[in-house]
């Protein structure tokens, strides 16, 4: 068998014209000192590169630097000008897809959460979902002074949003409330005389050059009236920070349809009712409280109080499943409110982090009332809410 080679031998045997760029890849993805095997020198900006990775990821805490020769640096010391200045490098030299990520990794890794309640350091960050979650988890240790510093931040990820999903999402809904509308008996000028001529096909009469309707297809007469109640039930415990974003984001769009009666409910151990706010997703995730345990039975008994028109109301229940209360009561709502005619989704997570970690036996407990729990994108998410209206099978991944 032949022994692996090194990042310098095997650069050497390939396209000497890519040589020196795979042996400057290998230098920066092993940070220096002798065991990377490159024998490569940075300098100038490829320098400035691997002083900012090496802060991050170069194995000292939070609490300063270790360096011996030839090794990386590591640490920020934990002081707001030095997480200023590399927060300013790490903009300078990587894409803002690469920046969210060391971002991320540096609130976890160096522990600088407290620092972003600087209002110098919410300036120098690049906005995301993940560092939306970490400011609402810092919500109610966040000072006056920085307060609206970090609400401009929450606004900017929150449009960037509503530009991406908004238009679909109206237009998938809009569309599957007037499938849902339509009847078989409708009024002559309320015909969907495209639907109703498809309809009827097998019933043309060749000799007469005509389709004879038997069925009518058409749509209610009261289609701007409010059609379907849709209630977004939302675990904010902390492990959902980024399906708290998201939910907030749809909640307002929906809110904004006419046709549809939205409300919107969060919860730990005790359950909150945002509705009012649903104009502005920005105050709707400032009245959150991430963190703390999860009363899922106590906010289905809420959510169950609330519905009045149970055959034409949707329930999205977005939690992982972590049930710190009655377990046995959750699941005889759940199996009421679907007796009752209410089309019930629970999904795992609402964004585009992969697969959750999540309650796999209560899981299955749902999946055997007939209510699939699985994780959803925000892409996802217009056509799983469409499919619910329509009381379609849902489109699980």
């Amino acid at each position: 068998m032949r022994e692996a080679q090194s990042p310098a031998e095997s650069a050497a045997g390939g396209d000497p014209g890519g040589d020196a760029e795979r042996l400057r890849r290998w230098r920066l993805v092993l940070g220096g000192g002798e065991a990377d095997g490159t024998g490569r020198t940075l300098t100038g900006r490829d320098a400035a590169m691997d002083a900012a990775l090496g802060a991050l990821y170069g194995g000292a805490g939070a609490g300063g630097s270790r360096r011996t020769s030839g090794e990386r640096s590591a640490g920020l010391g934990g002081s707001a000008p030095n997480v200023a200045r590399w927060l300013g490098d790490i903009r300078t030299y990587f894409p803002a897809s690469v920046v969210q990520v060391m971002q991320r990794d540096a609130i976890e890794r160096l522990g600088l959460a407290s620092l972003l309640l600087e209002p110098e350091m919410l300036e120098a960050v690049e906005p995301d979902v993940h560092l939306v979650g970490t400011l609402l988890s810092l919500n109610k240790a966040m000072p006056d002074t920085t307060r609206e510093t970090a609400r401009a931040v929450v606004r900017k990820v929150v449009e960037q949003l509503e530009k991406r999903l908004a238009t679909r999402t109206r237009a998938t809904l809009t569309g599957a409330l007037d499938r849902s509308a339509r009847i078989n008996r409708p009024r002559h000028h309320d015909i969907d005389w495209n639907r109703t001529i498809r309809a009827n096909l097998k019933n043309y009469l060749p000799e007469y050059r005509t389709v004879v309707p038997e069925r009518l297809i058409g749509y209610g007469r009261a289609s701007q009236s409010v059609k379907k109640e849709v209630i977004l039930c939302i675990d904010q415990s902390g492990s959902m920070a980024a399906s708290v974003v998201h939910a907030s984001v749809f909640g307002a769009v929906l809110a904004s349809m006419r046709s549809i009666a939205t409300r919107l409910v969060v919860f730990d151990t005790a359950v909150v009712d945002l509705t009012d706010q649903l104009d502005d997703p920005v105050d709707v995730l400032f009245g959150t409280q991430l963190g703390g345990g999860t009363d899922i039975n106590r906010a289905l008994a809420y959510c169950q109080s609330k519905i009045t028109r149970p055959a034409d109301t949707v329930v999205v229940l977005i939690s992982d499943l972590y049930e710190g209360g009655i377990r046995d009561e959750m699941l005889k709502r759940v199996a009421a409110m679907k007796g009752a005619g209410v089309e019930f989704v629970t999904l795992l997570a609402l964004s585009d982090e992969g697969a959750p970690a999540y309650d796999r036996e209560h899981a299955a407990a749902l999946a055997a009332l007939g209510t699939p729990a699985f994780a959803c994108t925000p892409d996802l998410f217009p056509d799983v809410m469409a499919a619910a209206l329509e009381k379609r099978p849902l489109p699980v991944p």
